[in-house]
């Protein structure tokens, strides 16, 4: 794999890491700062020393004396040095230091000094120090280099993990490789981890819903073998047969009916621009089931027949909480006892609104509980018919829809189910 981003960031921060010195470089070089006073004080001691020595050699030897002391001086401190007769004028600037001294001859002289402090070399800006070069090659590959890894690391990480995804392992996880990181890219893996999660927990759910469709069509389209072997082999029983293969046909086509119906509501509601109105569609569904009721002798009570509830305005599908609620009440109606009481009310809130459908029935299993909203799932009075979709689907359309849905055994017995939806704005 070509560690493409890896290169640019050691190269590009390596070359600023260097531009940085030079620039450092360039603006000491270019700053003219005045002598310091260190640097006057140090001056001024020197050409004090120096003309000290010069009056000396003078006094002691003479001229010569005095020449050769000058010639051992550098010429720079030569051009700084003055020799005035007696009487001559000197011309003195601010810095120049002067001495009177008698020959050895016995003439007089004045000696002079200029001590103004030596200018510096200003170096040129290609002109940089070895150690700050050597600070510039070194110390910016091993800090561009160390920030290159570590940001190119955990990349490739990321890739080899959408890689493995790709390759159909979805259990794989980054955010234990990412080790102490605290970053964006951090954050990245926990979001990759995420999405794994929910791509391995969607695959099992399909292959599960496979798996139980599968199941469930076995046992009808045995019987539809079976049925159509007795044709052949008891023509006279062709009319019985037919009527069994008719009743399985519409189990089948019953499930497959239900099956669309999760799909669509899986699928979402349409943009939340349709609106409805909660109780309106309670009071419709309460109706028919007080219809299908009837020869169970079921009650079905809700605080709407008072028509004291305040409306309730809902956004979403309303063919599509309507198929919920129906499900829900059906499944109330088909595990309560007969002569017993189904409730639905409704409580609305300032952002919320609650349905709460309960029943007088035997309620479920604890550990049936948790999973009685998925796909097959039946609990105890499955032999009253039904596939297992109907909470699924209810399940579906009220997440669609941005509410919740859950259920709990009562105390008094049965079971009840309640759904939250968020309220639509006014």
């Amino acid at each position: 794999m070509t560690r493409r981003l890896f290169w640019k960031i050691l190269i590009g921060f390596w070359i600023t890491f260097l531009l940085i010195i030079e620039g450092v470089w360039l603006i000491f070089t270019l700053r003219d700062a005045p002598p310091r006073e260190h640097e006057i004080a140090q001056s001024r001691l020197v050409a004090e020393a120096q003309l000290a020595d010069a009056a000396f050699a003078l006094e002691e030897s003479g001229m010569a004396g005095l020449d050769a002391l000058l010639a051992d001086w550098p010429a720079a401190l030569r051009a700084r040095f003055g020799l005035w007769g007696a009487g001559a004028t000197l011309p003195m600037a601010d810095n120049t230091l002067t001495r009177e001294a008698v020959a050895a001859d016995g003439s007089r002289w004045t000696l002079s000094y200029d001590a103004t402090p030596v200018p510096r070399v200003r170096p040129g800006p290609l002109d940089v120090p070895p150690p700050m070069i050597y600070l510039g090659i070194i110390g910016g590959l091993v800090f561009s280099a160390g920030l290159a890894g570590y940001l190119t690391w955990p990349i490739i990480r990321l890739r080899g993990g959408f890689a493995t995804l790709a390759g159909g392992d979805l259990a794989v996880r980054l955010a234990p490789r990412m080790g102490r990181r605290r970053d964006e890219i951090a954050d990245l893996a926990k979001d990759f981890d995420a999405m794994a999660e929910r791509l391995e927990a969607l695959v099992s759910q399909r292959d599960q819903l496979l798996n139980d469709v599968s199941h469930e069509l076995r046992s009808p389209l045995a019987r539809l073998q079976v049925s159509i072997g007795l044709a052949r082999q008891n023509p006279e029983r062709f009319d019985a047969v037919l009527h069994r293969i008719e009743d399985e046909a519409r189990r089948i086509d019953a499930m497959v009916g239900e099956l669309l119906s999760l799909a669509r509501a899986e699928a979402g509601p349409p943009p939340g621009d349709d609106y409805f109105d909660l109780n309106s569609l309670a009071l419709a569904v309460i109706g028919d089931a007080r219809f299908e009721a009837e020869p169970a002798r079921l009650t079905i009570a809700s605080n709407l027949d008072a028509g004291r509830v305040e409306d309730v305005l809902i956004a979403g599908d309303a063919e599509l909480m309507r198929r919920a609620l129906e499900n829900v009440l059906r499944n109330a109606i088909r595990h309560a006892p007969a002569g017993s009481t189904v409730s639905v009310d409704i409580t609305p809130g300032p952002d919320r609104v609650a349905i709460a459908i309960a029943d007088e029935g035997k309620g479920m299993a604890e550990a049936d509980l948790a999973r009685m909203f998925e796909p097959f799932v039946r609990g105890a009075g499955a032999h009253q018919g039904g596939f297992g979709l109907g909470l699924a689907i209810a399940r579906r359309a009220v997440l669609s829809h941005g509410g919740t849905i859950e259920g709990h055994n009562r105390p008094g017995g049965g079971l009840e189910v309640r759904i939250e939806l968020p309220v639509a704005p006014t």
